[in-house]
């Protein structure tokens, strides 16, 4: 008889049961999950004792690796919900609350890592010490805090008391009833139960992505002045429409509200390019509202963040504890633009005012208005609201208990009543959303109802109107043509040095509207026009080489084949509808000869053939961008056996030609092959490198400086996401000699001092390095003060943390830090002086940090663990 049922949900996605042991996995669980398990019968609903209640998984494997082709691989928000919820596990009184809690499968640090998630995800800002910190005053967090505990039950409670955790090795371990997991490689695990076993392979194949678990139809987008297209109305839980969303069109530019689950996906669809996107309004950090926010993180520009920093604090977090990342890395990826609450915030005349809204986590709702000639034109997004009754509910005279004041709710409710011409609302219903009467008097124009899995009952269809995906409603007609504005801007930053009236004659030329699905330049031909990309997505492919990339706005396709008459390298095809300006390749030619740029495109060509093939620079990359980069890069040959120290503050390094080996501790790491690259540890993260690179045969290097990849979003991501695959197999490498390995038993139970930690071991490591390969006495130096400036920078942190929160014993901490800075300062003078080993550096380390972590650090940690800070 078969034990073991395993069955393909999605990409990335496997589902195990083991019925006779009670066991059933969720293998993976990358965004949407649950509905995809709902839309292949795994959740079912069922009855019993006269409790409804939902089938599902009671186990969640991770994967090893949080970033997977660029997405999110370990999102359990959603399937902890609906396994402590849905399925009733934490519900007093129900069938299902038996006491055996859900359970987390993987490695320590994705475990670690998804209990913080989901404790931020549950809770968001956990102090009255944190919500102060966005710049809230006291009795406004006191208030703050009230209504988060009225939430939560009267208390805040870890993750750890939600949910059990088994962490997975190279060894079986039990996951339940004579159930075993063991890790076979990364990402590849076998499960046992009595004589049958299956594998399960979480790793996705290149190119390979996540996918959407509903379809959605192609729209062809009319750009208004000031327009809102409805590109969400389901929950977390709707498998056949995106979560609660909205599109806002003002003066042809894209401003998203929240970033949902599939949102690529869900642009394209719309024929908007994440690169068309200016900015998004975030209105809190649950993940049907967030989870595309890492979409964003790759743009080929930072994308503007608008929230108030409380929200903006709560995304952060939750952000931070998912990539195990230091908050403050998250400007890097956003132009942050810091909103404040109840004022009206002037965005180039887009009027935003985010409203403060109560829910479990820290949520604002929006209204946007402009001005129009007969007075403003206004939209209001009320995002995740809470019913008036059970807000009414919680209102309690006693001003020390959870519960909010009569006062309160009377501005909530007028907050929630505002007049405006198009009103968006939850009516999610439950402890946590709307309901549809609550605004059965509302006196706006327009109301639509959005955040719902059901179809509308019909007295809500006497209160509201709902929306199809991708309907617009237009609140200002746009008397110009925004594209052919966004077709000059395009041109003008290709050949910024070129004569306007010459400009006007290239944009005077036809505009397209191009069918999804159309191949608008095959590979092998040779094209008579070129297309100057608008609006839309465009794949670009060859197979031959299994390359895929995709372009979408300012982008040109056929321009180097049409300029130069030669047949093109890729087949170019609309992946959504797609708008674009049609330049002849003669006109397009004589206006480049005439302005004396053929010259310079001439000589870039190669490069750009060279660098457009490549992982890091391949897509999702401006053009205009593309050839700055060209311009500046520098070629160097390097012969077989030659040494490179990964320690240039400067520049990155891609292999053209040839082949290397990465090494650490005189230990092979990895091989590097044409494409791959080096050196953004110092050039792109400014951390010391603990790497060396040996070329294996003559080898051609692209030396790029690393100030023009700083502020390309999708670039860092990928450097990123490389940064920590391979910072992790080396601190998590127990075979490895010569090299400090993080410990789990070095974890104090709050992950940005545990983040913080590992960056020490890090560097300390470079220093190893340094040390055993004879560096030169100035790289040394550096390397050293680099460990002394991180560690200047986490005490600080860390007493700052004491502080906050008011530890009893932070004089005495402050001290011991003191000495230990001292201790470094006199080591390193030691080091320059007289040389060490690095045996003796190591032993230095584990007395130094190693030691202090576990006498002292654990102290302050047990206290701040007691105030709900993990």
């Amino acid at each position: 008889m078969e034990n073991i049922i395993k069955l393909p949900v999605a990409s990335g996605l496997f589902w195990v049961e083991i019925a006779k042991a009670d066991v059933r996995i969720l293998c993976g669980c990358p965004m949407d999950s649950v509905k995809h398990l709902i839309k292949r019968g795994l959740i079912l609903s069922k009855e019993r004792d006269g409790s409804t209640y939902e089938t599902g998984p009671n186990a969640i494997l991770l994967s090893d690796i949080m970033l997977q082709n660029g997405e999110l691989a370990n999102l359990g928000e959603f399937p902890v919900l609906q396994m402590l919820y849905r399925q009733g596990l934490i519900l007093p009184g129900h069938p299902n609350n038996t006491g055996v809690k859900p359970l987390l499968i993987g490695s320590a640090e994705q475990v670690n890592a998804q209990l913080q998630y989901i404790y931020r995800g549950n809770y968001g800002l956990v102090s009255k010490e944190e919500i102060m910190k966005t710049g809230i005053d006291a009795q406004t967090a006191d208030e703050m805090m009230r209504l988060k505990l009225r939430f939560a039950f009267g208390a805040i409670r870890p993750s750890s008391d939600l949910l059990e955790s088994r962490i997975v090795t190279g060894e079986p371990i039990e996951i339940r009833n004579g159930v075993t997991i063991e890790r076979l490689k990364t990402n590849h695990f076998c499960i046992r139960y009595a004589d049958e076993q299956v594998e399960v392979n979480l790793n996705l194949q290149p190119g390979q992505a996540y996918e959407s678990a509903y379809p959605l139809g192609f729209q062809k987008i009319q750009r208004e002045y000031f327009g809102v297209i409805h590109s969400g109305e389901g929950d977390g839980w709707d498998v056949n429409r995106p979560s609660m969303s909205s599109i806002l069109m003002f003066q042809g530019k894209i401003y998203l509200i929240d970033a949902g689950p599939n949102i690529h996906y869900n642009l394209t669809a719309l024929g908007i390019g994440v690169d068309e996107v200016e900015g998004v309004f975030q209105t809190h950090a649950h993940d049907d509202h967030m989870a595309g926010i890492t979409t964003l993180m790759r743009a080929g520009h930072r994308i503007k963040f608008y929230a108030t920093p409380l929200i903006r604090a709560s995304v952060e977090k939750k952000i931070s504890a998912l990539l195990t990342m230091e908050e403050e890395r998250f400007g890097e990826f956003f132009e942050v633009c810091d909103l404040e609450f109840d004022q009206w915030n002037n965005i180039e005349g887009l009027e935003a005012q985010p409203i403060f809204s109560p829910h479990p986590v820290e949520t604002n709702i929006f209204i946007f208005r402009t001005m129009a000639p007969e007075g403003y034109k206004t939209y209001a997004h009320f995002a995740d609201i809470v019913a008036l009754d059970v807000l009414e509910g919680m209102v309690t005279d006693d001003d020390q208990a959870p519960g909010i004041s009569r006062a309160y709710f009377d501005t909530v409710k007028a907050a929630y009543l505002t007049e405006v011409n198009l009103k968006k609302i939850d009516i999610g219903g439950g402890m946590i959303h709307g309901v549809a009467k609550d605004f059965k008097e509302d006196q706006s124009d327009k109301i639509l109802l959005s955040h719902t899995a059901f179809e509308l009952s019909d007295e809500e269809k006497e209160i509201g109107s709902n929306s199809p995906h991708g309907f617009t409603d237009t609140l200002m007609s746009s008397v110009t043509d925004p594209a052919r504005r966004s077709a000059f801007n395009y041109i003008q930053r290709y050949y910024p040095d070129a004569p306007i009236y010459q400009l006007r004659l290239m944009i005077n030329s036809p505009m397209v509207e191009i069918n999804p699905g159309t191949i608008m330049l095959k590979e092998g031909d040779t094209p008579q026009t070129i297309l100057l990309v608008i609006n839309g997505v465009v794949d670009k492919i060859r197979t031959q080489n299994q390359f895929y990339s995709q372009i979408s706005s300012g982008s040109m396709v056929g321009d180097i084949p049409g300029l130069f008459g030669l047949p093109s390298d890729y087949t170019y095809r609309t992946s959504s509808f797609v708008r674009a300006i049609e330049l002849p390749a003669p006109l397009y030619t004589e206006f480049v000869k005439r302005n004396n740029y053929y010259p310079k495109i001439e000589k870039a060509w190669e490069n750009h053939a060279f660098l457009e093939t490549t992982h890091l620079l391949g897509e999702g990359i401006p053009y205009t961008t593309l050839f700055h980069i060209i311009d500046a890069l520098e070629i160097r040959e390097s012969a077989a056996g030659t040494l490179i120290a990964c320690d240039d503050p400067s520049n990155l390094y891609l292999l053209k030609t040839g082949s290397a080996q990465r090494r650490v501790g005189g230990q092979l790491l990895d091989h590097l092959q044409a494409g791959d690259y080096f050196g953004e540890e110092t050039s792109i993260f400014d951390v010391p490198s603990l790497y060396q690179i040996q070329i294996e045969e003559p080898t051609t290097l692209v030396v790029i400086p690393a100030k023009l990849l700083k502020n390309i979003p999708i670039v860092r991501w990928k450097l990123f996401e490389s940064y920590q695959k391979r910072i992790q197999k080396v601190l998590h490498n127990g075979n490895l000699h010569d090299v400090l390995c993080w410990n789990d038993t070095f974890s104090v139970r709050i992950m940005k001092m545990d983040t913080h930690h590992k960056k020490l071991i890090e560097i300390a490591n470079s220093v190893m390095e340094a040390i055993r390969t004879g560096s030169e006495p100035a790289m040394l130096n550096q390397t050293l003060q680099a460990l002394s400036d991180y560690t200047h920078f986490h005490f600080a942190e860390e007493e700052g943390l004491m502080a906050q929160y008011a530890y009893p014993d932070l004089k005495n901490h402050q001290a011991r830090h003191k000495l230990l800075l001292e201790q470094l300062a006199d080591f390193s003078k030691r080091i320059a002086h007289e040389g060490i080993s690095v045996k003796e550096f190591q032993h230095f380390m584990k007395l130094w940090l190693i030691q202090h972590i576990h006498q002292e650090d654990r102290l302050y940690a047990t206290y701040l663990n007691e105030k709900g800070i993990y």
